[in-house]
């Protein structure tokens, strides 16, 4: 093997002791203060989300996206929020404009709703408003048929993974919030408080709207009355195809108003 003294490196310098650099102490990193994410602001949280996104890139965006649903938003509650606020902001119009006509859509109020009492602390995760459910269920579906298309251009979006959503999944969760609305207004429906532990504890505003589902088609809707032992309808109204939800909603208030002057929901087995 033969060396070129011409191309020999100078040696590297010499390793001095640490005591004799003068340089200030290594912070000793204490367990009980670590920072976590989930102690950080709210606003400050969602702005990290924000930064996660690709700038200019649409399909990586739609990627992001998709990881925001399947990965990230599991993480923690901190986490969840701020990546829900995210996706429900994004999806929401795709979600609009996919609402049949005479219905009408709000999965995601900007005022939380009533629940009856002034102090009580409303959960960010679980929403009072069951259409909410529902925009859930269409993003999680969104957000898988978009990165497929991305991956592939022999993959069709299918139109009937929506089909159910929106024929019957949004109109019946939005006439039930309207129900609701309408029925604690009238004073025939009361919300139980996040901290009860049965829905009987709550009797003085009417029946709990916890206790009650509608059921609903094209011809008609109805209020279910659900409790441990049972599983009855307790009011029923027709409907044409062009009625609105606003419009059935009012009938099925006004048909419960009348089911509870000569019935009591407590007795209900």
């Amino acid at each position: 093997m033969v060396i070129i003294d011409k191309m020999e490196l100078p040696p590297p310098p010499p390793y001095l002791a640490a005591d004799s650099l003068n340089l200030p102490p290594f912070p000793h990193r204490r367990e009980g203060n670590a920072l976590r994410l989930d102690v950080l602001p709210p606003n400050l949280l969602l702005r990290i989300v924000y930064e996660v996104f690709p700038r200019g890139q649409p399909e990586g965006q739609r990627k992001t996206l998709y990881w925001l649903s399947t990965s990230l938003r599991l993480v923690n509650r901190a986490l969840y929020v701020a990546c829900m606020h995210v996706l429900r902001s994004t999806y929401l119009p795709a979600y609009n404009h996919l609402v049949h006509a005479p219905y009408t859509s709000d999965p995601f109020p900007l005022s939380t709703p009533d629940r009856g009492g002034g102090n009580e602390q409303v959960s960010p995760v679980h929403s009072l408003q069951r259409e909410t459910r529902v925009l859930d269920l269409f993003i999680s579906l969104k957000v898988r048929e978009d990165v497929w298309t991305d991956d592939s251009e022999l993959h069709l979006e299918r139109e009937e993974s929506f089909k159910d959503l929106f024929d019957m999944m949004q109109p019946r969760s939005r006439l039930e919030d309207l129900v609701r609305i309408y029925g604690v207004r009238e004073g025939v429906m009361s919300v139980a408080k996040p901290s009860s532990s049965t829905f009987r504890s709550t009797t003085s505003g009417g029946i709990p709207f916890g206790l009650l589902s509608v059921a609903f088609s094209p011809r008609k809707a109805g209020l279910v009355l659900t409790t441990k032992q049972r599983k009855k309808a307790i009011v029923e109204v027709a409907r044409r195809r062009e009625d609105t939800l606003e419009r059935s909603a009012k009938q099925l208030v006004k048909e419960l108003h009348a089911w509870l002057s000569v019935n009591s929901w407590s007795a209900f087995p």
